[in-house]
């Protein structure tokens, strides 16, 4: 049985470069998205609603200043989509946040259609 999925994608847009790696536990699920080369950017951490909880997943910024809407919407998505605890990181150095908010949300569906590769 596999002990963690890592998924790794990339994409250009606006002369850029922007990759995403996504990996997945039996619990969690860390996502990092950045431009140029794998970064720590912006985290965000997200629990996922119980069955009783009314309203969308439990966010937090652990790290950073910028994107911070981003990388909150991201993380709070990906504890939605798998029920699981959720870390999203974002890291853009050139694009407005406003730009890369679409970007990095593109990036974010590749990363979680994407079958990726069992790791032992």
């Amino acid at each position: 049985m596999p002990r963690v999925k890592l998924v790794e994608e990339a994409t250009s847009e606006k002369d850029n470069l922007f990759v995403g790696l996504r990996l997945e536990t039996k619990n969690a699920n860390i996502v990092l998205l950045s431009e140029g080369e794998d970064q720590l950017g912006t985290l965000a951490a997200a629990v996922p609603q119980t069955q009783n909880m009314i309203g969308p997943p439990t966010s937090s910024i652990l790290l950073g200043d910028r994107n911070t809407i981003v990388a909150r919407l991201l993380a709070e998505r990906l504890a939605h989509q798998t029920g699981k605890i959720s870390l999203a990181s974002v890291f853009a150095k050139t694009v407005a946040e406003k730009d890369a908010g679409p970007i990095f949300l593109r990036l974010f569906d590749k990363v979680m259609k994407s079958e990726g590769e069992s790791k032992e």
